[in-house]
């Protein structure tokens, strides 16, 4: 059997980044602004930091302003829904995100749901949750978006498909599941409590890793054909000489790839979506804001 096509999700998110810039400028020559994205960075996580950083660079690229917030991380949670009150009245801000995780002492979904849903671009407010569990539009989170759009674009119809989710984040798995029943997907949610869980992937024609455990699914757990969908990112122990270890999914990547028919690589399969669809999903925002509809081919 050939080796599983690779899902080249740069190549993708770069393609959908080029869309939203053309369409984030013809929304500033008719709304005489350009849309408009706060994050709100609380502490000095590094990873945090180096998120929001990128985040920026993205939104800059695109045509979209960006509005950075970065607070010390002995703020109190009335001074930051303080802040976010305020950015939910400001109307050059479309969309708002806080960067997580929080320092201890601040409640993630206290603060989540202070945010308008209307500029909820990371989709992670209750409302918007509920809107894509009984299929209203709302923002979706970013990364089971961005999967579906890479099967999509793969696999183009998914009716009738049987799919395997692994892991049940609010922020992955839940929402990922939601999407492929929406497509007509017939639909499994496992995690690492379930039982013969190898038997239940190597069922599936669509696999989507997001368990957070370093190469935990093996070749011998694919469908041979399967179309495999690794969200995790994990970094390895450094080997001997070397300061950084290597980042690997929750697939085991070189052996899986012998037996699936496509494979996202980690990294750059799922991540470079991530930033991709926050900066479609800030450019849907600004449209409604508008009053406008949503624009096509995003």
């Amino acid at each position: 059997m050939p080796e599983a096509a690779l899902i080249d999700g740069k190549v993708f998110a770069e393609a959908l980044r080029a869309r939203v810039g053309a369409a984030a400028a013809a929304f500033a020559q008719w709304a005489g602004r350009r849309p408009g994205l706060a994050v709100v960075l609380v502490g000095e996580d590094p990873a945090s930091q180096v998120y929001v950083g990128a985040k920026g660079k993205a939104c800059e690229a695109a045509g979209i302003a960006s509005f950075e917030h970065r607070l010390p991380a002995d703020t109190s949670e009335a001074a930051l829904l303080s802040l976010i009150e305020r950015l939910n009245q400001d109307e050059a801000v479309d969309g708002i995100l806080v960067q997580m995780p929080l320092p201890q002492g601040l409640d993630e979904q206290a603060i989540i749901a202070a945010i308008n849903p209307d500029k909820d671009v990371d989709g992670f407010h209750v409302i918007n949750a509920g809107r894509l569990s009984v299929g209203q539009a709302g923002f979706i989170p970013c990364t089971p978006l961005g999967c579906m759009m890479l099967l999509k674009d793969r696999l183009g119809d998914l009716s009738g498909l049987d799919a395997v989710v692994i892991g049940r984040s609010n922020i992955v798995g839940k929402p990922m599941a939601q999407l492929l029943v929406d497509a007509n997907a017939t639909v499994t949610i496992a995690h690492s409590r379930t039982k013969n869980l190898a038997d239940i992937v190597r069922r599936a024609d669509i696999v989507i890793a997001a368990v957070g455990r370093p190469e935990m699914i093996r070749a011998d757990w694919i469908k041979p054909g399967a179309t495999v969908i690794d969200v995790g990112i994990n970094r390895l122990p450094p080997e001997p000489g070397k300061e950084r270890g290597r980042l690997v999914g929750d697939v085991a990547f070189a052996e899986a790839r012998e037996v699936a028919g496509a494979i996202t690589p980690v990294p750059g399969g799922v991540g470079p979506m991530t930033i991709a669809v926050l900066l479609r999903n800030t450019l849907v925002a600004a449209h409604g804001h508008a009053g406008l509809p949503a624009p096509e081919g995003l």
